[in-house]
């Protein structure tokens, strides 16, 4: 079936659309956490972030070979399971800001790893964003419903 061509104007931002959320790249993230990826790739790193239906990041990923974050035993806040695997979250702060911030990183199976961060402007969001979290899955068979 033909589609007019006054539609192509209004189905091509669609199609970035799709591409921002590439299941292949970002991990699987269930349903009915409401959020949907946003993606950019580039020279051997993916950077997924999990937006909510407002806009808003609810947390976001770098996926490479290494990730910039250390753990210092010190900052360990939160525990969670993450695709089966026990994620450590660290307290992080950002300056002048009573912003609820959190980070981690989770080793891949394919030998990568996932840096995550998590902003909240509440312990009542943080807890929230920290659940939806739990519904990753990583590996090859990560396809995403977002």
């Amino acid at each position: 079936m033909n589609k007019p061509l006054w539609l192509l104007p209004l189905l091509l931002p669609l199609a970035g659309t799709a591409a921002a959320q590439d299941a292949g790249a970002c991990p699987y993230l269930a349903a009915e956490t409401g959020l949907t990826w946003e993606h950019r790739g580039g020279a051997g790193s993916d950077f997924c972030r999990a937006i909510r239906e407002d806009g808003t990041e609810a947390f976001g990923m770098t996926i490479a070979k290494d990730a910039p974050f250390k753990p210092k035993g010190g900052n360990k806040a939160e525990n969670v399971t993450i695709d089966g695997q026990l994620v450590t979250w660290y307290r992080t702060e950002i300056a002048g800001t009573q912003i609820q911030a959190r980070e981690t990183r989770v080793e891949l199976p394919d030998g990568r790893v996932a840096y995550m961060w998590v902003q909240a402007n509440s312990p009542e969001q943080l807890n929230q964003v920290l659940q939806q979290t739990q519904s990753m899955k990583f590996g090859s068979t990560r396809l995403s419903s977002n």
